[in-house]
């Protein structure tokens, strides 16, 4: 120590300390109320900038106020060297740790402003979080004096054995960045693949795919199986689709009035009920002339693949009390059984057996 610490060094160090420590507290008032204004807003960047700002900016005033304090203080060469590399680290970490939180909170916001659900495909996410936590790892090392030379020679070495370890993992985890950035299946896509699972995209993560069917369960699917099997994307290239309902009627029906008044029940059903599509124009294709009914085809739109039972619930009710007050007919299968008895039965297998006998 060059000279002793008078009380004139411990005032300036416990007022830089302390205005580090207002200033942190400052930063955090001012950050939330920038974190209110940013929920108003339609990005949802600003959200997440705010947010890991808020967590970690305060500390980082904090530090630099403790930095202050320690350059205002008398200290030892050898002191003060480890006390500056020691702040220089801190604030290496903090600043690793805010953009880590930044950079993938801007990931997953991309990921689903882009599929337009709640879900995320935490895969880029954890990519990302993983390679900036290991640069920032680096960067300290090398601050610390440690050479990272040699670290990456051995980290190179050994990602091969690893490799030949993990040929699964690492396969799953390609298939999945695969599926991802070629957009064949995207969270919040409704998919059925060729082994029968169905049901919407929750997430895409380094090993598997998470499936939410209707019934609220989930289907677990590896992605390197994904990325190999025939699959429907009921979504892709565009959300809204068509169904089919049969319907017949009887052969004394007017096939005008009855393809009218189907075409106008489809147009209500279109208009009224939540999750059909009002641009789509009603479809009646007659198509066979059937044992008791002339059957034809009536071509529904829906807004998504889910809601398909609803408009094929409510058309189907509407249709049926349309036709009752209209007087069409919808018969009903009918079948003819004819009865014999047994010594009716065998009479005519006497009569073959008696006209093969020989004269």
């Amino acid at each position: 120590m060059n000279r002793a610490v008078t009380l004139h060094d411990l005032i300036v160090a416990g007022a830089a300390l302390a205005a580090g420590i207002v200033a942190g507290l400052l930063l955090r008032v001012a950050l939330r109320w920038l974190g209110k204004h940013a929920l108003r807003t339609r990005w949802s960047g600003d959200d997440v900038i705010v947010d890991a700002l808020r967590a970690v900016v305060p500390w980082g005033a904090v530090a630099g106020g403790l930095a202050a304090a320690t350059a205002a203080l008398p200290l030892t060469p050898v002191i003060g060297h480890t006390v500056n590399r020691t702040l220089t680290v801190l604030l290496i970490l903090v600043v690793t740790l805010t953009a880590a939180r930044v950079i993938t909170g801007l990931v997953k916001s991309l990921a689903q402003s882009r599929s337009g659900v709640a879900g995320s495909a935490t895969i880029f996410a954890n990519i990302t979080r993983i390679i900036v936590l290991a640069m920032g790892f680096l960067v300290v090392l090398q601050t610390l004096g440690i050479s990272i030379a040699p670290l990456l020679t051995a980290l190179g070495v050994g990602g091969l054995a690893v490799a030949l370890a993990l040929q699964d993992t690492l396969a799953n985890l390609f298939a999945g960045v695969h599926i991802l950035a070629s957009k064949t299946v995207q969270p919040g896509d409704y998919i059925r693949l060729s082994s029968g699972e169905e049901g919407y995209v929750v997430d895409v993560n380094w090993r598997n795919t998470v499936v939410r069917q209707l019934s609220n369960n989930l289907v677990i699917i590896s992605n390197a199986q994904l990325a190999g099997t025939n699959m429907t994307n009921f979504t892709r290239p565009e959300q809204k689709l068509t169904i089919l309902v049969q319907v017949g009627v009887g052969y004394d029906s007017d096939l005008d009035h009855v393809e009218r008044v189907t075409t106008e029940v489809v147009e209500s059903v279109m208009k009224d009920v939540n999750g059909g599509d009002p641009d789509h124009e009603a479809a009646v294709r007659f198509h066979t002339f059937g044992d008791s009914r002339i059957g034809f085809t009536v071509i529904l739109g829906v807004g998504e693949f889910s809601d398909q039972y609803r408009i094929k619930h409510e058309f189907i009710k509407r249709l049926h009390r349309r036709y009752r007050d209209e007087g069409i007919r919808i018969p009903s299968p009918a079948r003819t059984v004819a009865l014999q008895k047994p010594e009716e039965i065998a009479i005519p297998h006497q009569r073959d057996l008696s006209s093969d006998a020989v004269p």
